[in-house]
């Protein structure tokens, strides 16, 4: 199962694409800081992570704001043209 819910703050983000089919395409960084539990302690854990967007989403995710707080959901995929993993964002709410 590949599924991903995480909070965070809208960071930066590039400008609108386009996919050749016409699809509206947004990559942007989100900030997520949290404290979690790892081996009987507390941890502080502090993650910039790279995301995309598309279609409505993505034009959704143009309209906030940088430094607004969402919590997003989605999935992990590779990044275009690389190997590293980018955050395909479904859908985000207000946090």
């Amino acid at each position: 199962m590949n599924q991903v819910q995480l909070s965070g703050v809208l960071v930066e983000r590039d400008a609108m694409r386009y996919t050749p089919a016409g699809l509206p395409a947004l990559g942007f960084y989100l900030q997520h800081n949290s404290q979690v539990s790892d081996v009987h302690a507390q941890r502080t854990v502090e993650v910039s992570v790279k995301a995309m967007a598309f279609g409505a989403v993505a034009e959704r995710l143009a309209a906030q704001p940088l430094g607004s707080s969402w919590k997003f959901s989605g999935f992990l995929a590779n990044g275009r043209q690389s190997k590293s993993l980018v955050f395909q964002v479904q859908e985000f709410v207000q946090d």
